[in-house]
């Protein structure tokens, strides 16, 4: 009991050694606390390192609860960060077509090239609507020669004629008339006027009487009667083999000089009449009016040995089926092949009442028709006058 006392009075007193002995004793009381919070301090600090390095092991204690919690928070936002570029990865895209100007200055380049090209094929192809290659406008116009080729094989020039010389006059004659009328009028001529001699020595009445069935009797009177008068004077009475020679003569242009030199002399050539004309422009070959761009285009196509066979097929086409008011469409055997299609009858039976001449079993326009027309089942035209 005393001793106890004692030790409570000196903590009271003033007494040096007293206080001496309290603080020691303080200090070795303090110790063993300051060596638990050293103690503390370390596993504090080593807490972290043991859950990196032993995961479950962490120091217990609030702290090291909230070390999850403050992982756990980045873990939940990083979810988030993965789906931000998600989303904004599509908002991303859209970044090419807002470049797309760049293509667009790189299409300013290449016009200057374009500028610099001659473009004759460019042209040719601007011409077609449908938007054809020139490649492909060669290949579908040379599938309908070969079409029509098929289908008349047996085309030839629809003018009788013995020799150049009545077939020059007779293609003169032809102009603002049918081949038939013509046909049914050259006979009497030629019995009287067999000649160039004898055609440029006659009397222009007898001649005008002769011809009025053709129409337009007087100027091809005068045309026929000039033309005989040059051949005597400048080509010794003899039609002329060549282009340039042929255009000369009085009423004969480019059209009447390759009939002559295609029929005549078989130098490659192509007729451009009306019935070539509208054709060709139907099958969108060529867009041009004037005959003899016509020509020029349309000989383009088409290897110069097929000049004159193409000619007689496209001008049989022409007077067949592919008629200038009611084409008989439904009855067309390049009707696949044609972009205008459609402008006449598509009814196939309609159609069939439209066809002329041997398509529909009647007379051709030659009174003296090649064999192998009429072996075809074509039929040989009635002279002037029998019906």
């Amino acid at each position: 009991m005393s001793a106890e006392r004692d030790s409570a009075v000196g903590e009271q007193g003033s007494d040096g050694g007293r206080k001496t002995a309290k603080a020691a004793k303080t200090a070795a009381a303090g110790a063993p606390d300051a060596a638990r919070e050293a103690a503390s301090a370390s596993g504090k600090r080593a807490a972290p390192a043991r859950k990196a390095a032993a995961g479950k092991k962490a120091a217990p204690g609030k702290k090291a609860a909230s070390a999850p919690a403050k992982k756990a928070a980045p873990s939940k936002k990083a979810p988030a960060a993965k789906k931000a570029p998600a989303k904004k990865s599509p908002a991303r895209k859209p970044a090419p077509l807002k470049k797309a100007p760049a293509p667009r200055k790189q299409l300013v380049a290449p016009k200057k090239a374009t500028a610099s090209v001659p473009a004759a094929p460019a042209k040719t192809v601007a011409a077609h609507p449908r938007g054809e290659s020139r490649t492909a406008l060669v290949r579908r116009a040379r599938r309908i020669n070969r079409e029509l080729a098929e289908v008349y094989p047996y085309a030839h020039p629809e003018l009788d004629f013995d020799n150049p010389f009545q077939l020059v006059v007779a293609t003169v004659l032809s102009a603002q008339t049918t081949d038939l009328r013509v046909n049914q009028t050259t006979p009497a001529l030629f019995a009287k006027y067999p000649t160039p001699e004898e055609l440029a020595a006659a009397n222009p009445e007898e001649v005008e009487e002769i011809l009025r069935p053709t129409g337009f009797f007087r100027a091809k009177t005068k045309s026929v009667i000039g033309l005989s008068k040059a051949l005597v004077e400048q080509f010794g009475g003899e039609v002329p083999g060549r282009l340039e020679d042929l255009v000369k003569l009085p009423g004969v242009g480019r059209k009447t000089a390759f009939v002559v030199l295609g029929n005549a002399f078989g130098r490659p050539g192509i007729t451009v009449d009306t019935h070539f004309q509208r054709l060709v422009r139907r099958w969108k070959w060529t867009d041009e009016t004037d005959p003899d761009k016509i020509e020029a285009a349309v000989g383009a196509l088409f290897p110069k040995s097929d000049w004159t066979d193409l000619s007689h097929h496209v001008i049989w086409h022409g007077r067949r089926i592919c008629h200038a008011r009611k084409p008989a469409c439904g009855a067309c055997p390049v009707a696949p092949l044609c972009p205008a299609y459609g402008e006449g009858e598509t009814d196939p039976e309609k159609a069939k009442k439209l066809l002329k001449y041997e398509k529909a079993g009647q007379p051709g326009q030659r009174l003296k028709p090649p064999q192998a027309y009429l072996d075809a089942g074509g039929r040989a035209a009635p002279p002037l006058g029998a019906g």
